[in-house]
């Protein structure tokens, strides 16, 4: 049984019945006072997939390690590098029951493209970060929606080559809660043709599959 939580943005917390993972702990899900953060729980790992802070901010980072003594951060040398300065230790080895493949994020404003880590647990669920190289998915993607560096149509196209059952709607917070519903439903209508559900998750709630 998988239970997936959205707390903001890119950030997800997934448990399986091995492991509670939370995936991309950005400054939005720490700062902005959506998620009231106590609910988050007992985590098992914090899976990073990219530097930039809206996907890792170390204050919040260095908040779950300290509520659990045997949390692991898992990432890339990239985020090993950004968080070491602050005493947090990075492991960049991918953790059992756990696949990655290193990418690079997709491309700014600047022309940057840093490297970027699509996380898999095995069998359950895959989060690419904010990238569309990624060539593997489980049957649940995280599916960046409006990002800077792509659009609606790169994200629905990005779907329909992975090949999942379901995806569900990250990186959104460009968006007020019924513009985030709105491109939840032209995506997930169009994907739906191609036997695609969308999981009509929006931030804080919850869904067991």
């Amino acid at each position: 049984m998988t239970t997936i939580r959205r707390l903001t943005d890119s950030c997800v917390l997934v448990k399986t019945d091995d492991a509670v993972s939370l995936f991309d702990p950005g400054f939005h899900t720490f700062l902005e006072g959506d998620i009231d953060l106590d609910t988050i729980g007992d985590i098992t790992r914090v899976l990073i997939t990219h530097e930039h802070l809206d996907h890792v901010h170390p204050g919040f980072v260095a908040w779950l390690l300290d509520r659990g003594s045997d949390v692991v951060v898992h990432s890339n040398q990239a985020v090993a590098d950004l968080l070491a300065p602050h005493d947090i230790e990075v492991s960049v080895e991918v953790p059992s029951g756990v696949s990655c493949e290193d990418v690079l994020h997709g491309k700014i404003a600047s022309g940057a493209q840093p490297p970027n880590r699509s996380f898999t647990i095995d069998g359950v669920f895959t989060h690419p970060g904010d990238s569309r190289e990624p060539t593997v998915s489980a049957s649940i993607l995280a599916l960046p929606l409006l990002v800077p560096w792509d659009s609606v149509t790169g994200a629905v196209e990005f779907a329909r080559l992975l090949q999942p059952t379901h995806v569900l709607p990250i990186h959104d917070f460009y968006l007020s809660e019924s513009g985030r519903a709105r491109i939840r439903g032209m995506a997930g209508g169009v994907l739906a043709e191609d036997g695609i559900e969308m999981l009509d998750v929006d931030w804080g709630q919850e869904l067991t599959l």
